[in-house]
């Protein structure tokens, strides 16, 4: 999985104390993204699923927020890495500026599987014009925080 970052203790990627894995490459190269270095898909490093799990359980955090970049770039990857996340007890949130409906209409088994193994995604592309900062876990106004999964 080509990743640009992870974060052992992040606040502000979802509730609680989380580690986050941000992922490199993203199409949508948001105005004011807070993140554009996460823009080029050759960015961070290439690192097995297997690490990344290993990494997250050793954490000892109750979450992981998968986000980017674009995570859904990496449909495969982003699948194991979920299913991982949650067979080790894991609660996951992944941000994609994708909308659900979009992801939906794409009929790929692995992006499928991310949003069938997933407990929360939050769509949507950050818009400059409606950024508030006073929302917790989002960007800009049109992003919408979806529980997928209730556990």
């Amino acid at each position: 999985m080509r990743v640009l970052s992870v974060v052992e203790e992040s606040v502000v990627d979802g509730p609680g104390i989380r580690t986050v894995v941000f992922t490199a490459g993203c199409p949508h190269r948001c105005p004011g993204c807070h993140n554009p270095e996460s823009w080029n898909p050759n960015g961070g490093e290439n690192m097995s699923v297997e690490t990344l799990l290993t990494q997250i359980q050793h954490s000892g955090w109750d979450g992981v927020t998968v986000s980017g970049g674009e995570p859904f770039l990496q449909p495969r990857e982003l699948a194991a890495l979920v299913r991982g996340c949650k067979r080790i007890g894991k609660n996951v949130w992944v941000y994609t500026g994708y909308t659900l409906e979009y992801l939906e209409q794409l009929s790929d088994e692995h992006v499928t599987d991310v949003l069938n193994q997933a407990d929360v995604l939050v769509d949507g592309r950050f818009v400059e014009s409606m950024k508030d900062r006073s929302l917790r876990f989002r960007g800009s106004r049109n992003q919408r925080i979806i529980f997928l999964n209730k556990v």
